[in-house]
């Protein structure tokens, strides 16, 4: 097989497989208009009590004395 027709084949084989890939998503969102609402109720929330969680992150991220994956800095002595 020579370089070009190696070329070829896998340049048939990149569209091929990019026709593929394509195939396999729609344009339609996956969550419906009327479906939002559930979505948005309190309930479904990660944390159940956002104050005790940013106080916990607060916290760890003075302990740590080092910058927490959330953008602030720690001192170690917890007096930020």
């Amino acid at each position: 097989m020579t370089s070009r027709q190696r070329s070829s084949l896998y340049k048939l084989s990149l569209l091929v497989g990019m026709l593929m890939v394509t195939g396999c998503s729609s344009i339609q969102p996956w969550v419906q208009p009327y479906e939002r609402d559930k979505l948005a109720d309190p309930i479904m929330a990660f944390g159940r009590h956002p104050v005790a969680l940013q106080h916990v992150a607060h916290v760890r991220d003075s302990r740590e004395a080092a910058k927490g994956a959330n953008g602030s800095g720690g001192g170690g002595c917890g007096c930020n």
